[in-house]
Parts: structure tokens; C-alpha cells; sequence
């Protein structure tokens, strides 16, 4: 166990200003989040997390579904840092009342305060208790004139650990005979190039083999395919990045999964690899390794 202070994240604020969109930006860049948790178990919440070496980063999202609970976040977030084991920070997101009278008609709900269906009076009710809490906030976020994808990339800008890559690339290899995969982003078919498994000295070898390897990338129709192929991503990535995509699959297919697309896939990777993070899966290899 460890006594090291860890970052505890506190996400609250009117509701309908973008909570779930909070909760959802957070668990992917590594929080363990926890969402609608009562204030008043935040201090025994915080024993089991801080008894744990698992949890560096911890997130909480608290709104005022339970009213009479609420009042008691300021006094369990000061109790929290009066012990010294913890550094709290809390992220307040707040829209304007026209907005957040838009969001919920859209989605025809109510706010947790509505009384009789009267969604604006529910609005200000709730801001008025809120109040002391925006009043503590270390980070106050209006998301009048936000989209869910601006929200995601302005505390993707704010809370992400920017030592590490956010973006990384797989490459895989597979054989259409044995399914494609349902995961795969792109998927490129090169079961038009020449095909090795016809050359009786390389068939028993996969595109590992530097044998398989030549005879596939050295053909002509390779090269001018792979390099379009290749000017295509170099080109495509950089928008998928800007959309907000954590990871790319790339999948390239032949008949088999043996020569023709691990070839590909390996070059593929070496290249992707001087920009990116890359990783490699051979789906098929396993089904030729010789015993």
C-alpha cells in the first residue's frame, strides 16, 4: 500500500451540461471513474481507493439527483484534504438556462428539480444550490457553445498526460478465408498481387520469411500499390487524429493470412512507425508455423 497523495477529480455542474460526456473523456485517457456517487460516501470512497496501489488517477461525477445529499460535497472535499492524502480538484461544467431548457426538450427529460414538469424553474433552482460549489471550482467549463467534440478535446487538452501518445496505430495481417475483422478500421485487400503460395520453395513460409518478404514487395505492381497505399494513410491520419480517434486499425487481407498480406503488413508498420506509435498482429502466422 501506498501513502502517496493522488489525484482525486471532482466532476459536477447543472445538469445537462455534459457530465456523461465528462465521465466518457475521462476513463479513456485513464481515470477509474465513478459516476453518481452520493458526497456523503466520498470520504469512504477515498479509504478504499487510498489503501490501493491500483488507482493513481480517480474521478467522480456527483450531480444533484439526490438533493439533500449534495449539501455535504464542500464539507466531505474539505475533510478530505484536511487529512493531506489527497489532492482534490473540481471541474464545474455550466451552460446558460436557454441552452440547457434547448438540450432538455431535445431529449424530452426533465432536470432533477423540475417540480410538476416546470423545467425552467428546476433550472434555477439547481443553480442556486450549486452556487458554493461553482464558487470552489478549480475548472469552470461552459459548454453553452460547445459540441460533445469540442467538450471531449477541451479536457482532452486540460487532463491528458501529454508524455504520453494518445494516438497509435495497429496493423494486422489476416486471411479472408478465416473471417474478416469486425474491428478493423480500413481494410485493404491485396489478394490481386502475386501470390507466393504458388512457388512450391516458399510456401511453407510466411511473409515473415525474408524470402516471402522480397518476392511479394519487389514485384512492380506491389510497389506502385503500396505506395499509394501508403500516401493514402499518410494523408488520412492526421484527420482521424483531429476527429478525436485514440486508434486506428488498419487490416490488410489475402486469401490465406500467410505471405502476401504479412508482407505488407510489416512493411506497412516500419513506415507508419516514424510518425506513430504502431503495433503489429499477424492474425493467421500461428496457423502456419511449422511444428
Amino acid at each position: 500500500m501506498t501513502n502517496a497523495k493522488k489525484q482525486l477529480l471532482i466532476v459536477t455542474g447543472m445538469s445537462g451540461a455534459g457530465k456523461t460526456v465528462a465521465a466518457h473523456v475521462l476513463e479513456d485517457i485513464g481515470y477509474f471513474v465513478v459516476d453518481n456517487l452520493p458526497p456523503t460516501l466520498l470520504g469512504n470512497f477515498w479509504d478504499l481507493i487510498i489503501s490501493s496501489d491500483d488507482f493513481r488517477k480517480v474521478a467522480v461525477v456527483i450531480d444533484l439527483r439526490v438533493k439533500s445529499f449534495y449539501s455535504a460535497l464542500l464539507d466531505e472535499v474539505n475533510s478530505l484534504e484536511d487529512n493531506g492524502d489527497v489532492q482534490a480538484t473540481i471541474v464545474f461544467l455550466d451552460a446558460s438556462n436557454d441552452v440547457l431548457v434547448a438540450r432538455y426538450k431535445e431529449t424530452r427529460r426533465l432536470p432533477p428539480l423540475a417540480n410538476n414538469g416546470r423545467l425552467l424553474d428546476g433550472i434555477v433552482e439547481e443553480r442556486q444550490i450549486l452556487g458554493p460549489i461553482k464558487n470552489r471550482a478549480n475548472y469552470i467549463i461552459d459548454t453553452s457553445q460547445l459540441t460533445p467534440k469540442q467538450l471531449r478535446q477541451k479536457l482532452l487538452d486540460e487532463f491528458t498526460d501529454h508524455q504520453k501518445q494518445p494516438f497509435s496505430i495497429e496493423v494486422m495481417s489476416f486471411g479472408f478465408k478465416y473471417g474478416m475483422p469486425i474491428d478493423a478500421d480500413i481494410v485493404m485487400d491485396v489478394r490481386f498481387l502475386p501470390n507466393p503460395f504458388y512457388i512450391a520453395k516458399l510456401r511453407p513460409f510466411t511473409g515473415l520469411d525474408k524470402r516471402v518478404f522480397d518476392y511479394v514487395m519487389d514485384k512492380e505492381e506491389t510497389q506502385s500499390f503500396y505506395h499509394k497505399l501508403l500516401d493514402l494513410l499518410e494523408t488520412a491520419i492526421p484527420g482521424y487524429i483531429k476527429e478525436g480517434k485514440e486508434k486506428l486499425t488498419v487490416a490488410i487481407g489475402c486469401t490465406g493470412g500467410q505471405h502476401r498480406s504479412v508482407a505488407i503488413a510489416q512493411q506497412l508498420a516500419r513506415d507508419l512507425a516514424k510518425n506513430y506509435p504502431v503495433d503489429i498482429t499477424h492474425r493467421e502466422v500461428s496457423r502456419y508455423i511449422r511444428k
